[in-house]
C-alpha cells in the first residue's frame, strides 16, 4: 500500500462558515418557536445537530507531520498541509510524525566472524517517508525499527572480525566507514516495507565481551608487536641492501663476503633492536 495525498480544505473558512450557519440556525429556531411551527422546529434542531457534528471534523497538522485518514477501515489518504484543516467527521485520523528520529540499540553480545564474543551497539537516524506503509504494512513501526535494527546489527557482527592487522581484510574496528555503510544498507533493506528511510547508521559501542577482554587484549598486543616487527625487518633489509649498493657503486670500500655478512649482521642488530645500541670502537683493522 502506497501513500496518497488527501487535500483537506482549510479550517479557517470552514470554521467561519459553520459558526455563521449555527447563528442563522439559532435565529431560525427561535423564530420557529415563536411561531409555533412544529416542522420548522424539528428541522432546525436536526440541522443544528448536524452542524455540531460537523464541528468535530476540525483537526490540526503540524509541520513534518501527517494525518492518516480512514473511512470505516478504508484508507482515504494522508493530509500533510500544516495548519487547521477540516475533513469528514466520520473519518478517523491517526497522527504520524515525519520528523527525524534517533534510535540507539542496546549493547548486544554476539560472536564475530572468528567466533570471539563481542559487545556491539549502533545508533540509527531515521524518519517515516510513507505514512500509509508505516500504518498498514506493520503493526507498530517504532518497535519494527528497533527489532530489525538489532537483527541487522547481529548479522553484521558475524560477517566481520573485531580487528585484524591485514589491511586487505575488513574489520569492525579498522574499517568504520565501510562497516557503517554496510549497516545502513542492510537496515534500509529491512525497513523499506515499513515506509522508513534510514539516513545514517553507525556503530556506537564496540568491545570484546568482559570474560575474554583481558586475553584478547594480550592477543591484540602480541599481534600488533608481530606486525610492527615484520614492518621493521622489511625496512631494515631494504636499508641494508641500499647501503651495500651505495658502497659498491661509489667504490668507497671493497668488502668480501665475510665482511659483508658481518656488516649486514651489525646493521640488522642496530635497526631491528628495541633498545639503543652501544657503539664499539675498533682500534685495529677491519679483520681484527
Amino acid at each position: 500500500m502506497n501513500e496518497r495525498s488527501y487535500s483537506a480544505p482549510s479550517g479557517i473558512p470552514a470554521l467561519i462558515t459553520l459558526i455563521a450557519l449555527l447563528l442563522l440556525n439559532g435565529a431560525w429556531l427561535v423564530n420557529s418557536i415563536q411561531q409555533r411551527t412544529v416542522w420548522a422546529i424539528l428541522v432546525a434542531i436536526l440541522f443544528g445537530i448536524a452542524l455540531l457534528i460537523a464541528l468535530t471534523g476540525f483537526f490540526t497538522v503540524a509541520p513534518n507531520e501527517g494525518k492518516v485518514l480512514q473511512f470505516f477501515g478504508r484508507y482515504a489518504g494522508t493530509v500533510k498541509q500544516p495548519g487547521l484543516r477540516w475533513a469528514n467527521p466520520l473519518y478517523t485520523k491517526k497522527r504520524i510524525s515525519q520528523r527525524i528520529r534517533n534510535f540507539e540499540s542496546a549493547h548486544l553480545k554476539v560472536n564475530d566472524n572468528e567466533g570471539n564474543p563481542i559487545e556491539i551497539a549502533a545508533v540509527v537516524v531515521w524518519r517515516v517517508v510513507d505514512t500509509a506503509e508505516a500504518v498498514f504494512e506493520v503493526d507498530d513501526y517504532n518497535n519494527y525499527v528497533k527489532v530489525q535494527t538489532e537483527a541487522a546489527l547481529r548479522n553484521l557482527a558475524t560477517r566481520y572480525t573485531y580487528d585484524t592487522h591485514d589491511e586487505a581484510q575488513m574489520s569492525l574496528r579498522g574499517h568504520t566507514v565501510a562497516v557503517a555503510e554496510h549497516l545502513k544498507n542492510e537496515i534500509q533493506d529491512r525497513l523499506t516495507r515499513a515506509g522508513v528511510e534510514v539516513m545514517e547508521a553507525r556503530i556506537s559501542h564496540l568491545a570484546y565481551a568482559q570474560e575474554i577482554a583481558h586475553a584478547m587484549l594480550q592477543r591484540q598486543q602480541a599481534g600488533a608487536i608481530i606486525a610492527a616487527r615484520q614492518r621493521i625487518v622489511e625496512g631494515a633489509v631494504g636499508m641494508v641492501e641500499m647501503a651495500l649498493e651505495m658502497l659498491s657503486r661509489r667504490d668507497i670500500v671493497t668488502l668480501d663476503n665475510e665482511r659483508k655478512a658481518a656488516m649486514v649482521s651489525n646493521l640488522l642488530v642496530v635497526l631491528c633492536g628495541d633498545k639503543s645500541t652501544q657503539p664499539v670502537i675498533n682500534a685495529g683493522t677491519i679483520y681484527q
